[in-house]
């Protein structure tokens, strides 16, 4: 196994996750399922090494990231007035350094909460809303500049929580001799080909390799699913009608469901490439259940008798 860690480019390799809060919260569900509504920013900073927890704030719940000097983050939404959207779904996020000893350190990473003041400057982040990921750059702009980040954007590596890339709708493809085929589904086909290379895998590294294009943490397809389905409800919110909310609603806990998904899957790759299959020992030919009876035995002739 350590011939292929060594054989694997940095850039493609998984971080390994900060540890999980230790409390006895953890075991809640309603914690749980907090936990569940901020994994779009708690797997981005923990992949970085960066410990996290969900805490009450002044008036809603915010992600406190443990630094390595003592300090830390404290990031949620806008606290005074309080937000009326549902945890981990703010209008805008607010993110905070502190450190508990020296109050001199505190210091705004991150503005982009919407100002009901029409006169008052906003923050040029405040174009971003609710959206993690310039949150998370800037956090890891911040800190890399602080030399707080344990585990640092590596080159090659993108430090982007779901990048954002414009694709072209899939073409309709129709299939000679059947000119009314539906359009092929081309997502669903790209996936299919990858669960055949997984069949066909000769080496559990090569399954393991094949996960992680599944369970990237930033660009796996899990992410960039979670992504397309929090991109699906904003665009239901677009319609500003009663079920366009609540459909929003739902797409945004499938996403986080998507999200929760990939955090309990996170270490799968390392594990499946640790399996080592057990060499099969060589089978004998079994010989058959009724073997072919002896030829009957030839008798030799029999001499003629002396007539008296």
């Amino acid at each position: 196994m350590a011939a292929d860690e060594a054989s694997t480019p940095d850039s493609r390799r998984v971080a390994s996750l900060a540890p999980l809060p230790d409390h006895r919260n953890v075991d809640t569900p309603w914690w749980q399922e907090l936990w569940r509504r901020h994994a779009h920013i708690t797997t981005p900073l923990r992949a970085r090494g960066l410990p996290c927890d969900i805490e009450f704030g002044l008036s809603a719940y915010i992600v406190r990231v443990s630094l390595p000097d003592d300090s830390f983050l404290i990031i949620g939404p806008p606290q005074e007035p309080s937000s009326e959207r549902p945890p981990g779904d703010p209008e805008g996020w607010i993110a905070t350094r502190e450190h508990p000893d020296e109050p001199s350190l505190f210091e705004v990473l991150y503005d982009s909460a919407p100002s009901d003041d029409p006169g008052a400057l906003q923050r040029p982040e405040a174009r971003h809303g609710g959206s993690a990921q310039p949150l998370i750059e800037a956090i890891d702009h911040r800190l890399a500049q602080l030399g707080l980040l344990p585990h640092p954007v590596l080159p090659g590596e993108s430090p982007r929580v779901h990048a954002v890339r414009p694709t072209p709708p899939p073409q309709a493809q129709g299939v000679p001799g059947i000119p009314d085929r539906a359009p092929a589904y081309v997502y669903g086909d790209a996936l299919r080909a990858l669960t055949d290379r997984l069949n066909g895998a000769e080496s559990h590294a090569d399954a393991a390799a094949l996960l992680h294009q599944i369970l990237e943490p930033t660009d796996g397809l899990l992410a960039q699913l979670g992504e397309f389905f929090e991109a699906a409800g904003e665009k239901a919110k677009e319609a500003e009608e009663d079920d366009g909310f609540d459909l929003s609603y739902d797409l945004a806990d499938a996403a986080a469901e998507i999200r929760n998904l990939g955090e309990v899957l996170h270490v799968a790759e390392d594990r499946m490439r640790a399996l080592t299959p057990l060499a099969s020992a060589p089978r004998l030919p079994s010989s058959p259940a009724h073997a072919p009876s002896l030829p009957p035995r030839v008798l030799p002739p029999a001499q003629p008798r002396n007539a008296r």
